[in-house]
């Protein structure tokens, strides 16, 4: 079914714990993501084996070259250190290379119990399994890195989530499952060698570039000294960040955990249990229950990304105090010398941090408002008019976008904004851009729906229902109404840039502006 390799298990025993998923009592696939599977190679015929895939993507039968395991870390939960947390409801089947020759980790979430289960029952319910496919394929159709989902297995189970809730597994689908806190899990043992051998690992897999260096005379090619790897690794990986952080910045999605064991050094959206698209522009927005003082706000997320960052240099600072001799350095500097001169080195990589993020923040709100060029006093005070007046994020740059080509439209805008639609319009001029060439360029980076948070909890609503509906005994045709619930979502937004018929049905706004909304974590 899936050519696997499990070149993470090659790292050793400490990095993981070799268990198998629980099987389940009746799995029935009600979610199958095609387009994803052809890019994994699985074959057409495969795919319409609906009992096989049942099977494997519950974990009761794993596909041949599966070797199941669950990945030790650690991770900063809120801002306090937990040394271990590791896959407590999920197992890595293993690694395939798609069709852009990517690796990618095929990994099954609430699919039992394991040593890092910590009390938990390493279940998921139907609803945050559904909740994370729908979301990932938001993203990933909005332009955003994350992880994807291949499947979603009813398990037949009932779970206690306070109330009965049907079981599920999701498949998930990732660069790779390598965290902040995968790195902190060694540093935190004090294991050198382990720690060294996962960056020998991540930068052979995330960034083979920085292992070798081409020579300037022709094709002879040599090693970087370690320091340099070590340092370009947290740079790189820092830079994943800001590009994955401004790009929700722009669509307006709140992750809501942003836990170091969150963080993926890949630079794609992992985990989407508690979180939530922004309507009402508020930097301040915050919709996780467990995030009670705001420190995974939306407008926060950019600077809780840089504390993530030197949370992974904290980690990386053993290794250039214990291997400064193999750069030549001088052997005779004292412990207390090397560690300053560490220090010094990853804390200017962590510096560089402010000035790139705010680079490719105002770059990205330069192209919501159609300049190539960076106007930072016009872009703060539209923030600062929005959160003032409690406007509605996705709709105010659609409507500016439209105003381009319809006067009705920048009339109501005139209306709402007032001197700052002419100052906009004025610098367009200045700027020498035309309204044609501003609204190509608008139209790429506004979307006309988002998953609105309403939408997504009537659909996880409707999908519940239909699987406990008792005047429905038959498990084939509950499989047949949730799927098409979530196709009919899922088809509007796999177009957010282009309005379609059912659009229009996705795009209004909560009656309550999202004021009593929250969300919860999976588990």
């Amino acid at each position: 079914m899936l050519s696997f390799s499990n070149t993470y298990i090659e790292l050793g025993e400490q990095f993981f714990q070799r268990i198998l998923p629980q099987k389940v009592a009746a799995p029935k696939l009600l979610l199958w993501n095609s387009e994803l599977a052809n890019s994994l190679f699985i074959t057409e015929e495969q795919q319409k084996n609906s009992e096989l895939l049942s099977q494997h993507f519950s974990g009761n039968e794993l596909p041949d070259g599966a070797n199941s395991i669950a990945l030790a870390y650690s991770g900063h939960q809120f801002g306090h250190f937990n040394p271990s947390l590791g896959d407590g409801r999920a197992h890595l089947l293993g690694e395939v290379i798609d069709e852009e020759g990517i690796r990618r980790d095929v990994q099954l979430k609430g699919s039992g119990k394991t040593a890092f289960s910590r009390r938990g029952d390493g279940k998921c319910a139907l609803a945050p399994a559904l909740r994370e496919y729908i979301m990932s394929e938001a993203l990933y159709a909005l332009g955003v890195p994350t992880s994807r989902c291949l499947a979603v297995v009813s398990t037949g189970e009932v779970i206690n989530r306070g109330v009965a809730k049907a079981g599920a597994v999701v498949t998930r689908v990732a660069a790779s499952h390598i965290r902040v806190g995968s790195f902190q899990y060694f540093a935190a043992r004090g294991d050198i060698d382990a720690l060294k051998s996962l960056l020998d690992y991540s930068i052979e897999r995330h960034f083979p570039e920085i292992n070798v260096l081409e020579s300037d005379q022709c094709e002879v090619e040599k090693k970087l000294p370690f320091e340099t790897r070590v340092l370009l690794f947290l740079e790189y990986t820092l830079d994943k960040q800001i590009t994955l952080i401004v790009e929700w910045l722009r669509i307006g999605f709140i992750h809501g955990v942003m836990n170091t064991d969150n963080t993926a050094i890949c630079g794609e959206t992992i985990d989407f249990g508690p979180c939530a698209m922004m309507g009402t522009y508020d930097e301040k927005a915050v919709f996780s229950s467990i995030d009670e003082y705001g420190r995974y706000a939306f407008g926060n997320q950019g600077n809780i990304g840089q504390w993530n960052m030197a949370r992974l240099a904290d980690c990386l600072l053993p290794l250039l105090i214990e291997f400064t001799d193999e750069n030549g350095s001088d052997t005779t500097s004292s412990e207390k010398a090397k560690e300053q001169r560490a220090l010094e080195k990853v804390e200017s990589v962590i510096h560089q941090y402010t000035s790139k993020f705010d680079e490719a923040y105002y770059v990205m709100y330069a192209k919501k408002l159609g300049m190539n060029e960076v106007n930072t006093t016009l872009i703060n005070d539209l923030l600062a008019i929005m959160q003032a007046q409690s406007l509605d994020y996705t709709q105010t740059f659609l409507l500016l976008t439209k105003s381009l080509a319809n006067s009705i439209k920048e009339e109501e805008l005139i209306r709402k904004l007032g001197d700052w639609y002419k100052a906009w319009v004025a610098t367009l001029k200045q700027y020498k851009i035309t309204k044609q060439a501003a609204e190509e360029l608008m139209i790429k980076n506004n979307p006309v729906v988002i998953p609105r948070n309403h939408h997504v909890e009537a659909l996880l609503a409707r999908c519940e229902q239909a699987i406990t509906d008792k005047s429905n005994q038959d498990a084939a045709k509950k499989q047949v109404v949730i799927a098409d619930i979530v196709d009919e979502f899922l088809h509007v937004l796999r177009s957010p840039y282009q309005e379609i018929d059912a659009t229009k049905n996705y795009q209004d706004k909560p009656e309550d502006n999202d004021q009593y909304y929250q969300t919860f974590c999976g588990t």
